[in-house]
């Protein structure tokens, strides 16, 4: 009898398709080439002096040299529990709060702990590329829920309606939105969580561009206008977004205490503690204040305006003004099967591509994301950049 050499539950999984979009980039740029890259929602600012400081401060503390408990230090438990409060006005006890590695694994804890194989996941589309394939790891089954620009590319109660079942458990829910930049109103999220109330669902809600909202948009914590849920929700976070600190690997989850409890026993085997360094260096920009993501947010302003405005003026292009986060997902469909120096793109995997060999240009296709006919661009690089690289793009389209 032979055994295929990569399991199926792994053999399974498609590869973050944002992070292989930077990384050809990235090598491209290695071998000289002019590239630009809208690919990772990675803030082009540097971490804040005052983490880094922090950081190393702890690198030369030999208390931090060693294992901490699983489930993050206690202190930074503590600061997250604070932090949850003033940002988003839910009150927890650190008892509910784990740190993790990034907010991946927070999300893939989550399912894993509260999943069991069969169970349904309403997940709205479209979405961000790890939501699906943590869901399917932990056994669940993703039933996609489309959206588009009609709506703001936001789900309502009615549609969620139509797609629960029996075995429907769990619904994530975002806002703002990775990929879209989509926002729900308050109203919207009380709506949604009080909906879930009444299913007996879980809540997945991922909260990690809460800052990251412009013009008359609004955040709004689902378990802060519905405390109903809050025995059913698990919150997703991190410092990636807010703080520039996508690389020191600091996320956390915070939920009820039984989820805490089994998600840190699976940590525990597989991870253990989040590096010390990086945890302090969270413990120093959760317990600070605002200021960085302040400025951040007056460049991803005007960058926001200045990419929907320049991509707009492609014929075949529409693209909504988003409302959060950093991203623009713009419809590509009215390029479709136009003839482009010679060559033709059918579907939005295949202008990526098309895009990135004429112009040297890096876009994330829509099917990365669920949904077939758009592109999502990051605009959370330079502003230079930002034009060179839309420029390149209307050259190419016009």
């Amino acid at each position: 009898m032979t055994h295929p050499r990569i399991s199926r539950r792994i053999g399974s999984i498609a590869e973050s398709a944002t992070l292989a979009v930077d990384a050809k980039a990235k090598a491209l740029k290695a071998q000289g080439r002019p590239v630009i890259g809208f690919g990772a929602g990675e803030p082009d600012f540097p971490t804040p002096d005052y983490i880094v400081e922090a950081a190393v401060a702890a690198c030369r503390d030999p208390k931090w040299h060693r294992y901490t408990p699983a489930g993050g230090l206690p202190e930074l438990k503590t600061a997250i529990a604070e932090k949850t409060f003033r940002d988003s006005g839910y009150q927890v006890d650190a008892s509910q709060v784990m740190v993790t590695n990034g907010g991946k694994q927070a999300l893939y804890n989550a399912f894993a702990t509260i999943l069991d194989p069969g169970d349904e996941v309403l997940l709205p589309a479209p979405y961000w590329t790890t939501y699906p394939e943590s869901i399917r790891l932990a056994g669940g089954v993703p039933v996609e829920i489309m959206t588009d620009e009609s709506t703001g590319f936001r789900t309502s109660v009615a549609q969620l309606e139509q797609h629960l079942t029996p075995a429907t458990k769990v619904l994530v829910f975002v806002s703002p939105s990775n990929p879209t930049g989509a926002v729900y109103s308050p109203a919207e999220v009380e709506a949604i969580g009080q909906w879930a109330v009444e299913k007996g669902l879980w809540v997945v809600t991922d909260e990690i561009y809460e800052h990251l909202v412009y013009g008359d948009a609004e955040f709004a914590s689902m378990p802060t206008l519905v405390p109903e849920i809050a025995d059913r929700c698990i919150v997703a976070n991190g410092v990636a977004k807010t703080y520039a600190m996508t690389g020191w690997r600091v996320g956390w989850l915070v939920a009820p205490q039984d989820v805490i409890k089994a998600a840190t026993n699976l940590q525990s085997h597989a991870t253990s503690n989040v590096a010390n360094v990086s945890q302090i260096a969270a413990l120093a920009a959760v317990s600070g204040d605002l200021s960085a993501v302040d400025e951040m947010k007056i460049a991803f302003d005007r960058r926001r305006q200045t990419i929907t405005k320049m991509l707009n003026e492609i014929d075949g292009i529409v693209c909504p003004e988003p409302e959060g986060a950093f991203y623009v997902y713009p419809s590509v469909k009215g390029v479709l099967g136009r003839d482009i120096r010679g060559k033709v793109a059918n579907n939005s995997a295949e202008l990526a591509a098309l895009i990135l060999d004429e112009v040297e240009v890096a876009v994330v296709p829509g099917e990365a994301f669920g949904t077939q006919g758009y592109i999502r661009l990051s605009y959370a690089l330079g502003d230079d950049d930002l034009i060179e690289g839309i420029s390149r793009i209307q050259d190419l389209l016009k």
